[in-house]
């Protein structure tokens, strides 16, 4: 196990939110929308040029005194989130008050771009990121950017940084991303997590079948999958041109490509999330690569970290002050 970064406050949960479960699950079982208190939003639209005709959105966050020269957030939700997920507003409430401007992204075929999409996005999808950044390099929107992406947007967020230099990214954050698709996959489908098993395949079923054009045979499949991962072998496999879940597993999971990363990267995961193996981050060798800083607290659950606030968010920004970014 790493030891605890001197640079870091170890994370410690608050009452009564303590162990794996009740850190993951607070967030849903306190409710509310974080309010983000920005000065102006603006909605952006981004095409892709793939030939789809695909349109992707975000909400483009201004705080009402922008930190001077400061990068672009750009916030990328998790498996069958949106620009309006809990975590994603919590995230962008947290840095617009540092006075940061936030991008909140709907990733492809996400929340208010199912409408526009013939094509979804998945854990190894990394090109649309690259083409909403260029947009936001050409129209004037941003140069620099820093990137926090939560749990299956932090895999291909981290896929991404390590597919090539990113020399326009200043720095990236990563909370709880599933960087072994497989591992996790296996661990998710295990009995003790078949609470939530069952209401992800829900919602990845019902986000699968309001895609426009989906063939008959297309929705039976998505209908007929037990598990996430017969949904993957039969659907996300399928669309996307892999030989099964297994190859669309190993092509897509950021651990591979984690030793390529060259910008300074933090990566946040607790070792005793429910859905995410602690191992796939214990049996990596940090020290191949100085640009990653990994915080691997003890406790936290899946995009947890509650300690009477977000200790998460505290030491992405204590990150980012430490790179010189901010």
């Amino acid at each position: 196990m790493l030891p605890d970064n001197p640079a870091y406050p170890p994370f410690r949960a608050a009452m009564p939110w303590v162990g794996a479960h009740l850190q993951t699950l607070r967030s849903f079982l306190v409710g509310g929308t974080p309010r983000i208190g920005s000065a102006r939003s603006e909605r952006l639209a981004f095409t892709m040029e793939d030939g789809s005709g695909d349109r992707l959105s975000g909400v483009l966050e201004e705080p009402p005194s922008p930190l001077a020269d400061a990068p672009l957030v750009v916030v990328i939700h998790g498996l069958t989130g949106c620009e309006d997920s809990f975590h994603v507003r919590d995230a962008a409430r947290y840095f617009v008050s540092a006075g940061l401007r936030v991008l909140r992204l709907n990733l492809r075929g996400a929340g208010p771009t199912r409408a526009d999409c013939t094509r979804s996005y998945h854990a190894g999808r990394s090109g649309d990121l690259d083409a909403v950044l260029a947009q936001l390099q050409a129209t004037g929107v941003a140069q620099r950017f820093v990137l926090y992406g939560v749990s299956l947007g932090g895999n291909m967020m981290l896929k991404y940084l390590g597919e090539r230099s990113r020399p326009h990214v200043a720095a990236a954050i990563s909370v709880s991303a599933p960087i072994d698709l497989a591992r996790t996959s296996e661990r998710f489908i295990q009995p003790r997590n078949r609470l939530y098993h069952n209401w992800l395949l829900k919602s990845m079923k019902a986000e699968a079948l309001a895609t426009p054009g989906l063939s008959a045979s297309e929705q039976a499949a998505v209908r007929t999958s037990r598990t996430t991962v017969e949904f993957d072998e039969r659907h996300i496999a399928a669309r996307n041109g892999f030989d099964g879940a297994r190859d669309y597993y190993a092509k897509s999971s950021a651990k591979r490509y984690l030793k390529g990363i060259s910008v300074p990267t933090l990566v946040i995961h607790a070792l005793n999330d429910p859905w995410i193996p602690g191992g796939i981050y214990l049996d990596f060798d940090w020290a191949e690569n100085p640009r990653l800083t990994p915080l691997l607290p003890l406790d936290g659950g899946h995009v947890g970290f509650h300690d009477g606030g977000s200790w998460h968010l505290r030491m992405a920004e204590r990150f980012l002050e430490e790179k010189g970014v901010l």
